[in-house]
Order: structure tokens, then C-alpha cells, then sequence
């Protein structure tokens, strides 16, 4: 009986969602829209990373390979453009997480 619980409660705790962890970034991005504006942010798709090569794009802390890497993307991946310090974009994706890639690998999708 008690083996039998413990799966039903593993298995619950399994599918509960996640919550993504808190994130401090070496420079925050800063969310700054105006609730009535039609178009806040550009929405991107990360597109043209070699499959042969890393394979992924990296979220880093700030804009810069001097910061360190906090998360990857891939190919296909959706982003919210929040800010840029170009070349390097401050994104917001999947759970609310935020950070900053380079705008090389992103396109713009149609909206």
C-alpha cells in the first residue's frame, strides 16, 4: 500500500509544471512597454545555427561572450525581443526566463 502512494504522489510531482528559477543577470533587461501600445516587441525565431557545429544559441548573463552562459537555444525556438545593445538582443522565452543572445542567429517572424 505504501509503495503504491509513493508512486501516485511521484507521478503527480512529476507532471506538476515547472517554475523556472530566478535569474540575475549581469545587465537586467528591463521591460519598459506601455500596456496600450499595438506592438510592444519584435517575436524572433532562432534559425541558421549549424547542426554539425555547438548546435545551439547561448543565453548569457549580459550582452557579451564575457558574461557567462545561463541557458541554450535551438533552431526553431521562439523569443520576445525586449531590448538590444546591438549586436546582442535582451530576450524574454519560454517561462519568463530572460537573457541576452546574439542577433545574428535571429529572425523576425511575421506578425
Amino acid at each position: 500500500m505504501k509503495r503504491s502512494s509513493c508512486q501516485a504522489f511521484c507521478l503527480i510531482f512529476l507532471l506538476l509544471p515547472t517554475v523556472a528559477p530566478s535569474q540575475t543577470l549581469d545587465v537586467p533587461i528591463v521591460i519598459d512597454c506601455v500596456a496600450d501600445q499595438a506592438a510592444c516587441y519584435a517575436t524572433s525565431r532562432v534559425q541558421g545555427l549549424d547542426p554539425n557545429g555547438d548546435g545551439f544559441l547561448a543565453v548569457r548573463k549580459g550582452p557579451g561572450t564575457r558574461h557567462a552562459m545561463i541557458d541554450k537555444l535551438y533552431n526553431g525556438d521562439v523569443v520576445e525581443v525586449i531590448t538590444a545593445r546591438y549586436p546582442w538582443y535582451g530576450v524574454r522565452y519560454g517561462n519568463g526566463r530572460r537573457g541576452w543572445v546574439h542577433s545574428k542567429w535571429l529572425r523576425d517572424l511575421a506578425g
